[in-house]
């Protein structure tokens, strides 16, 4: 069962299962989603791994952003301080989007923490200017009326899934949407728009990742609009590892490929135990 930690900080309440000694793994949603878009890779890994899903501030179950958080590296360090309230000396971290943009940060900062390190459908350079301002733009939307409006809806809403997703998963594109309708608009004002600044307005984290000596694995919905192919084949160029080009998926591979990602992951862990054995 997956149950909200009862050592957790008021920061979140990450989902986690009880498998105390088992390998801890740290999933790291996307931004605009919760831990809900892990499901089928909660299922899939719940059996042999202490999996934690901590929320992004102001999603899901989580509290408001804090006072000062301004840059990715922050959020590195308050996922870093969550590990250590659940006692977590060691994890793999498997992050999506901004959780992989966090996750390469707490990788640098802390690489003795981390024994395995997935990032997918993430970018680590700093956002091109155009597609940059042009979200900068939807967040002042956002955040001024505290609301998401119908025409950010349907620019935004596009870029999470594959063109060809509802032939698929029909039911995915307007989940969200529905989802993002009905966010508490002081929410939307005092979370979602900052954070967004945070995520638009990164550094370039490129060059550094090349220090990182840990098993790693890139993965990129081959259809992803948001974060192309061309970005994480980079990422993984930099680092020295493998990249997996995921078919049929758009950004949120995760729910758009469930048996692709979960087959990547497992075997990737497997091959962490292996080593470990």
């Amino acid at each position: 069962m997956i149950l909200p930690h009862p050592q957790s900080s008021s920061r979140t309440r990450p989902l986690i299962n009880q498998l105390a000694n088992a390998p801890p793994v740290v999933l790291g949603p996307s931004f605009l989603w919760d831990t809900s878009m892990w499901a089928p890779q909660i299922e899939a890994l719940a059996a042999r791994y202490r999996v934690i899903v901590p929320d992004l501030w102001g999603h899901g179950g989580s509290a408001a952003l804090p006072p000062g958080t301004t840059t990715m590296r922050d959020l590195a360090q308050q996922h870093l301080t969550l590990l250590d309230r659940l006692n977590v000396g060691r994890c793999s971290i498997i992050g999506l989007s901004v959780g992989g943009m966090w996750g390469a940060e707490l990788a640098l900062m802390a690489p003795e923490r981390v024994a395995g390190l997935v990032l997918m459908d993430t970018s680590l350079a700093v956002e091109p200017e155009q597609t940059r301002d042009g979200y900068f733009a939807m967040l002042g939307t956002v955040g001024a009326h505290g609301a998401v409006p119908e025409p950010v809806l349907d620019a935004v809403v596009p870029l999470f899934f594959s063109p060809t997703v509802r032939t698929r998963h029909p039911q995915l594109p307007e989940t969200f949407r529905q989802t993002l309708r009905d966010w508490p608009p002081q929410r939307l004002k005092d979370n979602v728009a900052p954070l967004g600044r945070i995520i638009f307005g990164r550094g370039d984290l490129l060059a550094d990742v090349a220090s990182l000596s840990m098993p790693s694995l890139v993965m990129t919905g081959v259809d992803d609009l948001a974060q192309p192919v061309a970005r994480g084949q980079a990422i993984a160029e930099r680092i020295g590892c493998p990249f997996v080009a995921i078919p049929d998926a758009g950004h949120i591979s995760s729910l758009e490929a469930p048996d692709s990602v979960n087959q990547a992951l497992l075997d990737f862990l497997a091959g962490q135990d292996r080593r470990l054995a």
